[in-house]
């Protein structure tokens, strides 16, 4: 997965460290929301405009600490 970004938002981590929110994008692709869904029990994800993720609010996040069932369905959406 060359270039790929994952992102979060500091404002919306949660304290007990059980993120459900990530942002992800590609070198120069579209940004993507990928968010859990409590309901369904499985990580979904969203196309998101520039405007809409305000960008400047993202920090960069290391692989590690995305959880392994959102790794597995990222890499499954940026298959090469």
């Amino acid at each position: 997965m060359n270039g790929l970004r994952i992102y979060r938002n500091p404002e919306t981590v949660a304290t007990d460290n059980r993120d459900r929110v990530f942002y992800s994008r590609r070198e120069g692709g579209p940004y993507y929301l990928w968010y859990y869904e409590d309901s369904i029990k499985h990580w979904r994800f969203a196309r998101v405009h520039l405007q809409e993720v305000a960008s400047k609010a993202l920090c960069v996040t290391n692989w590690k600490v995305i959880p392994v069932e959102l790794q597995k369905s990222m890499a499954e959406h940026y298959q090469e």
